[in-house]
């Protein structure tokens, strides 16, 4: 296309954004569509919340940064500052405690939506829109409900045929109260370090011994469940650090027991490094990893996030657990597989008037097929200077089964396309 053409060069989605054009919405409807029948046999019940939030809102749950959300243009001095959502979690607790007020608990939500996060800074070109896909269990805690979760992860990719998924799961609480001894002002850098196996930085970081070999130790803290919770044990821990331990130590039982009857988990590493924000997480943290070590989603348990958006929660909190999938990356990983739809679905009918005084014919015709109590698809031939073999030769190109010439009268001559 020549240079300067409008068309080519201005027209063009924003930085970050994406146009889905109709094959890749059928391929992404296939994948939420099946997303949703997992989370409707779970008992979930579909939430749609407002694109546009309050900045207060969107950062009072300490989820996010504010340099990742896209703030909307700014009106008159003293107008609410907006900004787009940039994960569901925050907008769904804020409908929970000011329009769920008055439902029973425990609440069961799924979303199937899009949110906008502002691309990591000095990237070019970066992704900023993501459809997501999720659940939030409002009102329940302890051991069945994390279970739930962690199961209802496993029967979305169970449905989705993944079976060389793993998931990552670790314990927010535990990890925190485990880097405790640290000072405040190298917490963050020494948990940066754990998390990405750096086991060099770790060793030249400026530590007393005895810390420098407790960073070494947590870094080990990963892999299979029952070695892992074996090498906890051999920690000098507190009372509340050893309750957590036999907690995860039941929920990783638990799923092995499920397992054993039959139920798709994906195999578990257990990853006490893995570090989420701490301000948003108090329980147990997950990832879904795919065998080409995309993270497919992520989730865990939030228990005070509800009470942020309700002063009447009282500092007792409102317990929730939750996960999201990303609709991206699910597609990525689902398109050598050869299960997504390879093409459009095919128009069963065309229906060609085969002069202009037939046309009103034709479109009644096309109207009683519309309304048959199978679901067709049918078009009209909106050219009626087109021969014979050019409508034939359209009805070939797009899989269209059946072609109705409609004359003067209305009376339809069937020819099926071969």
């Amino acid at each position: 296309m020549p240079a300067g053409n409008p068309v080519g060069n201005t027209y063009q989605p924003p930085t970050g954004g994406r146009d889905l054009l109709p094959l890749d919405v059928v391929q992404k409807h296939w994948i939420e569509d099946r997303l949703e029948q997992v989370f409707h046999r779970w008992g979930y019940h579909r939430i749609i919340t407002s694109t546009v939030e309050t900045m207060d809102t969107l950062m009072a749950g300490g989820a996010i940064e504010r340099t990742e959300v896209i703030e909307l243009q700014i009106g008159q001095v003293g107008e609410q500052r907006l900004g787009l959502r940039p994960e569901l979690t925050a907008s769904i607790a804020r409908a929970a405690v000011t329009r769920l007020a008055s439902v029973t608990y425990p609440q069961r939500l799924y979303y199937n939506a899009n949110v906008f996060r502002r691309s990591a800074q000095g990237s070019r070109g970066g992704q900023q829109e993501y459809h997501q896909a999720g659940i939030e269990l409002l009102g329940a805690s302890g051991l069945v409900a994390d279970a739930e979760a962690v199961l209802l992860v496993s029967a979305c990719l169970s449905t989705l045929n993944l079976s060389d998924a793993t998931l990552v799961l670790g314990e927010a609480a535990l990890t925190y109260s485990l880097l405790s001894p640290f000072p405040e002002t190298m917490r963050d850098q020494v948990s940066h370090y754990i998390a990405t196996l750096d086991r060099v930085a770790l060793e030249e970081m400026t530590l007393p011994a005895e810390l420098r070999t407790l960073a070494l130790q947590l870094m080990d803290l990963r892999g299979e469940p029952k070695t892992v919770l074996a090498k906890l044990s051999e920690f000098d821990l507190d009372e509340q650090q050893q309750v957590i331990a036999y907690q995860l130590k039941s929920l990783t039982a638990l799923f092995e027991q499920e397992r054993q009857q039959g139920i798709a988990v994906p195999p578990i590493v257990l990853d006490l490094s893995l570090i989420r924000p701490f301000g948003y997480y108090t329980g147990i943290v997950f990832e879904v990893v795919s065998a080409s070590r995309q993270i497919l989603g992520q989730g865990g348990r939030y228990d005070n996030l509800l009470a942020v958006y309700d002063a009447a929660a009282g500092s007792h909190g409102f317990p929730g657990i939750g996960f999201v999938l990303n609709i991206e990356r699910l597609h990525q990983e689902l398109v050598p597989s050869g299960q997504l739809p390879g093409e459009l679905p095919p128009t069963d009918w065309l229906i060609v008037p085969k002069s202009e005084s037939a046309a009103v014919a034709a479109m009644a015709y096309a109207q009683k097929a519309r309304q048959s109590e199978n679901t067709v698809r049918v078009e009209m031939s909106l050219d009626l200077e087109q021969s014979v073999e050019e409508v034939r030769a359209i009805a070939r190109k797009r899989n269209i089964s059946r072609i109705a010439w409609i004359a003067d009268q209305g009376l339809p001559e069937i020819e099926i396309v071969n």
